[in-house]
């Protein structure tokens, strides 16, 4: 992906995917996370995470959604007209993240659509995807975000 583009949501185009970025778990912040938003015994104390389903600390889905959200904004929104999102459709969580688990993020653009009420700005419907160093699907996040349209030559604006 080029860094350094502005996205608007002429950019987009269904079909397209791209690598965001990396993020490495730490223990710590599994534990952070946990302790404010998502207290459960297996994302706070190994010895409770041991004798879960998980067999040993593991982040809470959020957290994974939470870092994928970071990574997305760090390599994508802030450097876009992004206006904000109406809404996510599906959130899944296919496999376990733990600490020292390195997630890639990708984007996958499955729709475009263009405001016909207010024609400055669009919708774009994605799929993040985050994969663990292993190559493991660990989760996907589908829904929607809003983008600023390209001004036209002369106009201005978000040219």
């Amino acid at each position: 992906m080029n860094a350094k583009k502005h996205w608007t949501f002429d950019d987009f185009e269904p079909g397209q995917e791209f690598e965001l970025g990396t993020k490495l778990v730490t223990e710590e912040e599994v534990i952070a996370f946990a302790r404010q938003f998502d207290p459960q015994p297996f994302h706070l104390d190994h010895a409770a995470a041991e004798q879960s389903i998980f067999g040993r600390l593991a982040a809470s889905g959020w957290h994974t959604c939470s870092m994928m959200m970071r990574v997305v904004v760090d390599n994508l929104l802030s450097n876009s007209t992004s206006l904000g999102s109406p809404g996510v459709d599906e959130v899944r969580w296919l496999k376990p993240v733990y600490p020292g688990d390195t997630l890639t993020v990708s984007y996958l653009t499955k729709s475009v659509r263009a405001s016909q009420s207010k024609p400055e700005r669009g919708v774009v419907v994605s799929v993040w995807k985050a994969v663990n160093q292993h190559g493991d699907l660990v989760a996907t996040v589908e829904g929607m975000g809003m983008f600023g349209r390209r001004a036209p030559a002369g106009e201005g604006g978000n040219a």
